[in-house]
């Protein structure tokens, strides 16, 4: 079970803004992976569905940047989720518009919707940084994360979601294969099977009960007939 966060504002000015790169994320997810039509519940706008043969839940929380982590935080527990399933795309100043980083943990870089999401559930997810791009002057930041994408780089966010569709959801999954790799630990594909500080979880040993004498003497004539 995966859950996909996209994170952003949801007053209606703030739809096509920097800062909601995660609500476009999310919409993508959605629209390429036929999920459900959006509900709102856990203070967010809900999805779920099936990618591959996992199952998984998307949401866009309504709670305002600052508060992110509440509506997370809130569908985790409700749904039994672990942080290490945790998927959230946001905005990052320090990435060239249209790349994109992912990692497992680390500082907030002072993004306030991560600081939520940290306090509420800890720092086991992934996170996939998608790069706006940076004014150059510090003055700008503020005004340049909550302006709106100029009409070429909306273009290219709809041809990039579009046509890497099936690398979007895998991202956040790369990053923690590689945070365990860097502390090897193993690691498979439907991250099940680990303890919470990553290491593999023992396979609890089949204890079978010793067979009766009359049995054993069944099947050692069972194998005399077959050597005839």
């Amino acid at each position: 079970m995966i859950l996909f966060v996209g994170l952003g504002n949801p007053t209606p000015d703030s739809q096509n803004n920097r800062h909601n790169i995660g609500f476009k994320i999310i919409d993508a997810i959605n629209q390429n992976f036929s999920l459900s039509k959006q509900k709102p519940k856990f203070k967010g706008l809900l999805t779920m569905g099936s990618i591959g043969d996992k199952k998984v839940y998307a949401i866009k929380p309504l709670t305002f940047m600052n508060n992110s982590g509440t509506a997370i935080k809130e569908l985790i527990d409700y749904f039994k989720i672990d942080a290490k399933n945790v998927i959230v795309f946001h905005d990052d100043l320090d990435i060239d518009f249209g790349k994109v980083k992912a990692k497992v943990g680390g500082s907030s870089a002072g993004h306030n919707g991560i600081k939520s999401i940290d306090k509420f559930i800890g720092t086991d997810y992934s996170r996939v940084r998608v790069g706006i791009g940076h004014p150059k002057e510090k003055k700008r930041v503020n005004s340049h994360v909550l302006e709106d994408f100029k009409e070429d780089e909306e273009e290219k966010i709809k041809e990039d979601t579009k046509s890497k569709k099936q690398e979007i959801p895998a991202v956040g999954t790369e990053a923690r294969k590689k945070y365990y790799d860097s502390k090897n630990w193993k690691y498979d594909d439907t991250i099940k099977g680990y303890n919470k500080d990553g290491t593999e979880k023992k396979n609890e040993v089949e204890v079978k009960e010793p067979k009766a004498k009359e049995e054993v003497v069944v099947e050692n004539n069972k194998k005399k007939n077959r050597k005839r």
